[in-house]
């Protein structure tokens, strides 16, 4: 016995089950993003919208079946048909749910899809009333059964394997297509034989019975869909909170600005507050208040993103960005951004351009104090070989000047290169007398990076003089030293006693010609008792942080 389908129910059972597939596949690929009972929550909530969309389908399908006579349903199998669908469906996204689920569990999750979808179908046959009998070609059964399997498991395998929308659309279609391809598969294999009982006419004209089924399930996915998207903002508002940003949406035409409960807190509002965007403005400087004002007016006119950073009253600095959304005719319709408390970030780059600066300021104070180096270096060795009879004496002397240059330097890095004190000059030079051979008097006197370098020549040659010549070429002689310093310069005393017989040089050499051109004054004096020395030196000025100024 022939049997027909109208077409406008084979179309309406298709918008449904792609729909509701559409619906389930996001939902199970919400859960697969949870853990514990919200994943759980979430399974049951996508197998209910499969399994509803499965059986709405059938069900719309069917209303469409004409075999030639009445028919009717018994209320006890179609219901246990919605539940076989929703139940399988949720064993299934189970089974093939997990992030680790292998290639097995994903085909044991489209079996047991398939075979849910065709007991489902094959279950709600068993419902019709009618004054015919069905039975079924048992191949096209098994062709059915295929058919469903493969749906579902191509759905599961490429919603699993990419989460972009265009892949869960494709999933979607799929699956629909092939829930759809199942039931007119399986309704192939009916066979229709005349019956003996007459059953009465439908109460109810199919067509608005499978609009009012399909307009319930719609509202039933709709709802689902609801519930994913309100999903989405609740992650979404939990990231902002705890990346400690709040969300504000402005509408354009109206000026009314909207603030989330962490943008008002930023702002220093509690969720309760009257707020109005009016108010924004008295809380930041006046600088910020005009370049907010100014990139709010570029940004509308222009209908462009906006971006600015606030200083707040209390000291504190708030980061917004919003994207321009534009109507169908180009015109600005609301920004909607962020805002995030970037105080530490601004403390953190302020801290390095200060670090970069004052790194830039060492890297030059370096080289200054590297060229000034060579340059005494250069004098050394020069004025050194003009007074050197060979080789050896110049490389003796030589090497004598640069280890007491060596040594002053050794001082003034210990004190970060700011300042060292005088005792520590002579002490640095005669560190391998006796304190009874070299007598130091004078009060604690901190002298500048320039001045230490000086005075350590000086005392250097001051001391080889001693050593070679005068009171500490003999263990019984010795050297007193004593000084007082003024606003502006410092005077020493050099005095040696109990050495050999002093006699005046018949001409200057390299230490009276270092000392002379170095102190503002010197007087050497040549009693046969021992050299005397009165010499007086210019102070500089000593900077307590010597980057301060240059910062």
């Amino acid at each position: 016995m022939h049997h027909d389908h109208h077409l406008i129910y084979p179309l309406l059972s298709g918008i449904v089950a792609v729909f509701g597939s559409w619906t389930a596949l996001g939902l199970f690929r919400r859960a697969r993003s949870h853990d514990g009972q919200s994943r759980a929550q979430w399974i049951g909530l996508s197998a209910l919208a499969m399994g509803v969309s499965i059986w709405s389908m059938h069900f719309v399908a069917m209303l469409g079946f004409d075999p030639g006579a009445p028919v009717s349903y018994d209320p006890a199998r179609t219901v246990a048909s919605l539940a076989l669908a929703v139940a399988g469906t949720a064993l299934a996204f189970v089974l093939s749910g997990s992030s680790r689920a292998r290639l097995p569990r994903v085909l044991g999750g489209g079996a047991l899809m398939g075979l849910s979808i065709g007991g489902m179908h094959y279950l709600g046959m068993s419902a019709i009333r009618s004054s015919v009998q069905l039975t079924y070609d048992p191949l096209w059964v098994l062709a059915s059964v295929v058919v469903a399997f493969l749906a579902s498991f191509a759905a599961l395998a490429a919603v699993r394997r990419n989460a972009r929308r265009r892949w869960q659309a494709g999933a979607a279609v799929l699956l629909g297509i092939g829930v759809v391809a199942m039931h007119y598969t399986a309704m192939a294999a009916v066979i229709l034989t005349p019956g003996a009982n007459a059953v009465g006419a439908a109460g109810v004209p199919p067509l608005w019975l499978a609009f009012a089924v399909a307009g319930l399930t719609l509202v039933l996915l709709f709802l689902a869909l609801g519930a994913g998207l309100m999903d989405q903002q609740q992650v979404l508002s939990t990231a902002l909170r705890a990346g400690r940003m709040g969300s504000w949406e402005m509408d354009i035409p109206r000026r009314r600005l909207v603030l989330s409960e962490q943008g008002r807190g930023l702002l220093g509002f509690a969720p309760d507050d009257p707020f109005d965007q009016s108010m924004v403005a008295g809380l930041m400087t006046a600088e910020s208040s005009a370049r907010r004002q100014a990139a709010l007016d570029r940004s509308i006119n222009e209908g462009v993103d906006y971006e600015v950073d606030y200083e707040m009253l209390d000291g504190r600095w708030l980061e917004v960005r919003g994207l321009m959304i534009l109507d169908s005719g180009g015109r600005p319709l609301r920004l909607v951004g962020t805002i995030q408390d970037v105080t530490a970030h601004r403390i953190a780059f302020q801290a390095l351009a200060r670090s970069e600066a004052r790194q830039r300021l060492l890297i030059n104070e370096l080289n200054h104090r590297v060229k000034n180096t060579l340059a005494t270096v250069l004098s050394i060795a020069t004025l050194t070989a003009r007074r050197s009879d060979d080789v050896q004496s110049f490389a003796k002397a030589f090497q004598a000047r640069l280890l007491s240059l060596s040594a002053t330097h050794n001082l003034l890095t210990a004190q970060g290169w700011q300042q060292a004190d005088l005792r520590d000059v002579f002490k640095a030079e005669f560190g391998h007398y006796n304190d009874d051979q070299v007598v130091l008097s004078g009060p604690d006197v901190w002298l500048s990076p320039e001045n230490v370098l000086t005075l350590g020549l000086i005392v250097h040659e001051l001391a080889t003089n001693a050593a070679k010549y005068g009171a500490l070429s003999v263990p019984e002689g010795r050297v007193e030293v004593c000084w007082r310093a003024g606003d502006e310069a410092l005077h020493l005393q050099w005095r040696e006693h109990d050495g050999p017989p002093v006699v005046t040089p018949e001409r200057k050499g390299f230490g009276s010609r270092l000392i002379t051109s170095s102190a503002s004054a010197c007087d050497f004096r040549y009693p046969a008792t021992g050299f005397e020395a009165d010499l007086t030196l210019r102070l500089f000025e000593r900077r307590a942080d010597g980057l301060d100024e240059a910062d």
